[in-house]
């Protein structure tokens, strides 16, 4: 309730808060639980200072206090809003067109020898169900979502809250080198750039 009338106050306002205003009212949100009003937050904050870390940490931190940590892993700033993504994400008003895409980019990943890394699924499938889990984890959807929306020549930047799994990190390889793009990852770990099939790791991370 408060919440909501911090929100209805920062409407009414003359101009909008600072950084710092903003940034309490997310910290507000971790605390309460408020999925809702923490993204209005987020945007209003990336919109300020799109290139400030804290932003995203905490961002991870309300996912995290609403005890969706592992599900939701990857996000992405695209015309001033975060769009959110996870594994089998159904939410995204943009849906078709992400699913289309992945299955353009597996078929031709295939052709160019990618095999999916089994091991980076546990759960106890069978393997046609474990290729399905694969090509939709959560990178790959918010990779896809880039792909179709960042302009050509422009790198896509992905922020991940938990570490790179190897199959993505495979995948991500060979998205860059048929598509031709830049793709950075920043994981739990490290930044990631992904060009021309080759990674900036090394393959060490």
């Amino acid at each position: 309730m408060l919440l909501e009338e911090a929100r209805n106050f920062i409407n009414k306002m003359p101009c909008h808060p600072d950084v710092v205003g903003w940034a309490t009212l997310l910290s507000s949100c971790r605390v309460h639980g408020d999925m809702e009003i923490g993204k209005w937050a987020t945007d209003s904050l990336i919109e300020l200072e799109p290139q400030n870390p804290a932003t995203y940490l905490l961002l991870s931190s309300l996912y995290s206090a609403k005890g969706t940590w592992n599900e939701v892993a990857h996000w992405m700033k695209y015309k001033g809003k975060v769009h959110v993504f996870s594994a089998h994400d159904q939410s995204s008003p943009f849906l078709g067109q992400i699913y289309a895409e992945l299955e353009k980019l597996n078929c031709k990943m295939i052709e160019e020898g990618y095999i999916p890394d089994m091991s980076s699924v546990l759960h106890d499938v069978e393997e046609s169900e474990k290729i399905k889990m694969l090509n939709h984890h959560s990178e790959k959807l918010v990779i896809a979502f880039g792909l179709i929306f960042v302009p050509p020549g422009l790198p896509i930047w992905v922020i991940k809250n938990l570490r790179i799994c190897g199959d993505c990190h495979k995948a991500t390889k060979f998205i860059s080198k048929i598509t031709q793009r830049e793709i950075l990852v920043r994981d739990a770990v490290r930044f990631h750039l992904f060009k021309d099939g080759t990674c900036s790791c090394g393959d060490f991370w």
